[in-house]
């Protein structure tokens, strides 16, 4: 999976809209396959115009554990967003998901104000119930 530092970096190189968009579009490409049996109801996102369905996994220490998140959507470019959020949160502790402000990170690769209204309202939704996940974990 690519990583967030190589995401921004490549980002940097890509002056067009047009380009960051294929760029998005390849980021889904290479996102593993989730198998059809975690695609459920209740692994699905809320608030997602296209279909995105997240699974979280959880390790090491109860009172703050490191989340890893699988993620999946039926539509190209939100997948690639759902690779972009992967690469922020996955991977790490629950108190680091929660001060962590994807939205900030996707302003700065110049990529929020491309996004439609739609896009962004799912893109959030993704977000919010990440940062529910890792607030969970930490009240447990």
């Amino acid at each position: 999976m690519t990583t967030l530092d190589q995401i921004i970096d490549d980002f940097a190189f890509l002056d067009e809209w047009e380009d960051r968009y294929r760029y998005v579009i390849e980021l889904g490409k290479a996102l593993p396959d989730m198998p059809e049996a975690k695609r459920t109801q209740e692994n699905k996102v809320q608030g997602c115009a296209s279909q995105v369905w997240l699974v979280t996994q959880t390790a090491g220490n109860p009172e703050d554990p490191v989340l890893t998140f699988e993620g999946e959507s039926d539509a190209h470019i939100v997948r690639g967003l759902v690779a972009i959020v992967l690469a922020i949160y996955s991977g790490k502790h629950a108190s680091e998901i929660a001060k962590t402000d994807a939205i900030d990170t996707f302003g700065k690769i110049g990529l929020i104000e491309h996004l439609s209204t739609q896009r962004a309202n799912g893109l959030r939704s993704m977000i919010r119930r990440i940062k529910n996940e890792a607030e969970l974990r930490l009240a447990a």
